[in-house]
């Protein structure tokens, strides 16, 4: 018997508009790339990574691919991306971030042997370039990076697919839920191997969006995990900056954009 897995006809057809708007619009997404690049919001020399071309050369063995959207995410990604090199030191591993802030701070904090490359764009042409040139043996996504393109792309090659510290925004919940996208979204979550919320309540808002409970394994949230050097003197300043701070109340907003300081009050915060 051979079973095969048929698209539902409204999630082929906006993925099939998804894929032919995306190819339509690549020269203006080219354009637009060379005009971040000029304003300084791409890397001057690597820029063109974003669309899928590599600018080193792919070490020969299996290769798992991490993605991270900005530094948060990536800095996440660090202590998994340890753990996988300790069990698996046949392992190579690349990392893409897409934003150019994350890059300066990411590159220096990786370990040794790691490959770094911007991610590609959701564009046809740029993702098949990736995947046909990197060859991942897996994928794996930190938080909510649903790309099409790149899922349904990786689908196609036998790729596996995991989705790590995994949110849904409450905004692109309600989108996500609505009758445009959720067949959709409920087909790219299909592809995937491993859904690991970050917390209870987005391990139910993957399920409502059609997540199978199957592949939903809850792991707590990455970003609290950290891992301390003592050659790099982490103990020593957490020490001192306990020392400093013992006898004074303080207040941390955390994960804040620019300017947000200023007009806005901060309700999230807690004591050390």
């Amino acid at each position: 018997m051979v079973m095969v897995m048929v698209m539902p006809m409204g999630a082929a057809i906006v993925y099939k508009l998804y894929r032919a708007l995306t190819y339509g619009v690549s020269p203006l997404v080219y354009l637009h790339l060379r005009w971040r690049k000029i304003r300084g919001r791409e890397h001057p020399l690597r820029w063109p990574e974003r669309l899928g071309r590599p600018s080193v050369s792919r070490p020969p063995g299996p290769l798992i691919w991490f993605h991270a959207v900005s530094l948060g995410e990536g800095m996440a990604a660090i202590p998994v991306i340890k753990h996988c090199r300790r069990l698996r030191p046949d392992l190579h591993i690349l990392m893409t971030t897409t934003t150019y802030s994350a890059f300066e701070v990411i590159k220096n904090r990786l370990p040794s042997g790691v490959i770094y490359q911007f991610c590609p764009l959701d564009i046809p042409v740029a993702v098949d370039a990736f995947l046909g040139y990197w060859k991942p043996s897996a994928i794996v996504i930190i938080e909510g990076e649903l790309w099409p393109n790149l899922i349904m792309g990786a689908s196609k090659h036998g790729i596996a697919l995991g989705l790590l510290n995994a949110r849904v925004s409450t905004k692109s919940f309600k989108q996500w839920s609505g009758p445009l996208f959720r067949p959709l979204i409920s087909l790219l979550l299909s592809k995937f191997s491993l859904i690991a919320p970050l917390s209870t309540l987005q391990a139910i808002r993957f399920q409502l969006l059609e997540a199978s409970p199957f592949t939903i394994n809850f792991s707590g949230d990455l970003k609290y995990v950290h891992e301390y050097d003592e050659s790099e003197g982490d103990i020593g300043s957490i020490e001192d900056l306990k020392a400093s701070l013992a006898h004074r109340q303080v207040w941390m907003a955390s994960s804040i954009h620019r300017g947000e300081e200023k007009g806005h009050f901060m309700q999230d915060y807690f004591y050390i």
